[in-house]
């Protein structure tokens, strides 16, 4: 089984390439390294940087040399990372990690750029007409033309994977900065403030005979009376498409569509260039991310809310990673369970957290490594090299059995 662990540039930068290098090969075990090319706004907690034990990322960056011809008269343009302004830094840490015989991912995250002051037409607009400044739309072309370059250009690279992130639409809760309400908002609130209605959404439910003005009217009227504490039911993906007369079920159909499609594009300019792509599916992480106490429905099963089809994702091309962002090793077969029955003969790519609040211990992880390997995973993968104690590294030896 293929085993890589998440890092980003900085760390290699801060503690030494050929450190970080050694770490994962050797002492974790890894066989591969699934190392940050595109990354988004963040601040985070390093326990073992020499250097920093809070970075602030930049937002919406890449951190390699981008090939400007891939983007020649595009809306969207990469914007390069301070870290890297002065030398390849990603094309180094990759060089760094073949020298140990590492396989090296490129670890893209494409639509949550944290870049919406500038680029705010093409940023999701919900149904009262206010725009989500942390991500692009999947269904505007200029946004569909920019994560088909860029996925080329982090393929050119020469990794073996791109892990794709974000390659979906946005949820309303990310962790925005200060981000505050003081009024009801549970799941099906946040799904229907999560719900695009920009003209391109609106434009490609339209074709598939759906009433977009009449699906923008109805999640209106239904946020203003949850939010005025009007009791609101589960989110159920059955409940939500009856809403405008069943015209909201289209709806869903056609974000799903355009998502579909951008997948399936960003694949081929992948394998294109000889990689092969990784679908992150968030769902997991949506569910546990924060405090790994995921609860009711498992993660595939509420990857419609992304307007992700995990099927037809898969008939791409593309490998689906799940996130399995849970404390609890049956919680975590449950998951699985639902991959495996939505997935049939197909195998995924699965990450695991070595670290709180997910794993408290050595056995806690080789539990879940076990669980894991019941299933079709093919990949594991273990996030974060940077945020983890370097302990996290021997717990991933002892559960990868090496």
């Amino acid at each position: 089984m293929r085993a890589t662990v998440a890092t980003f540039v900085e760390d290699f930068m801060h503690e030494g390439p050929s450190v970080v290098a050694a770490n994962i090969a050797h002492r974790a075990g890894a066989t591969g390294v699934s190392i940050a090319a595109a990354y988004h706004d963040a601040r985070d907690v390093f326990p073992h940087d020499p250097l920093h034990r809070v970075r602030f990322a930049e937002a919406g960056t890449v951190l390699f040399h981008p090939d400007p011809e891939l983007y020649r008269g595009l809306r969207v343009q990469p914007r390069l990372a301070q870290v890297a302004r002065d030398r390849d830094a990603f094309r180094d840490c990759c060089a760094a990690a073949r020298d140990e015989g590492l396989d090296v991912t490129a670890w893209t995250v494409f639509l949550h750029t944290d870049r919406g002051a500038e680029l705010a037409e093409l940023a999701p607009e919900n149904a009262f007409g206010d725009r989500y400044l942390t991500d692009l739309c999947p269904a505007r072309p200029e946004v569909h033309d920019f994560a088909v370059a860029l996925a080329t250009d982090v393929a050119g690279t020469g990794a073996s994977v791109v892990d794709a992130e974000s390659l979906h639409h946005a949820p309303f809760r990310h962790g925005y900065h200060h981000e505050r309400n003081f009024v009801p908002i549970g799941e099906a609130a946040a799904f229907l403030l999560s719900l695009c209605f920009c003209a391109a959404c609106a434009q490609l439910a339209e074709e598939r005979g759906v009433d977009a003005a009449r699906v923008r009217a109805e999640v209106r009227h239904q946020l203003d009376a949850w939010m005025a504490g009007a009791a609101e039911p589960p989110l159920r993906r059955a409940a939500i498409g009856e809403l405008a007369g069943g015209e909201l079920a289209g709806y869903l159909a056609a974000r799903a569509d355009a998502v579909t499609a951008l997948v399936a594009d960003v694949s081929d300019a992948v394998q294109e260039r000889g990689a092969r792509l990784n679908f992150c599916d968030l769902s997991g992480a949506l569910k546990g991310y924060t405090d790994g106490a995921a609860t009711g429905e498992t993660a595939a099963e509420t990857s419609w809310t992304l307007g992700v089809d995990l099927p037809r994702i898969a008939a791409t091309g593309a490998r689906i990673g799940a996130l399995g962002y849970a404390a609890d090793a049956e919680r975590l077969r449950a998951d699985l369970d639902d991959y495996a029955r939505l997935l049939p003969g197909r195998s995924w790519a699965l990450t695991l957290r070595p670290m709180l609040p997910d794993t408290p211990s050595a056995a806690a992880l080789r539990q879940k490594v076990q669980v894991a390997a019941e299933f079709p995973v093919e990949e594991l993968s273990f996030y974060h090299y940077g945020m983890a104690p370097l302990e996290a590294l021997d717990w991933i030896r002892t559960a990868l059995g090496r």
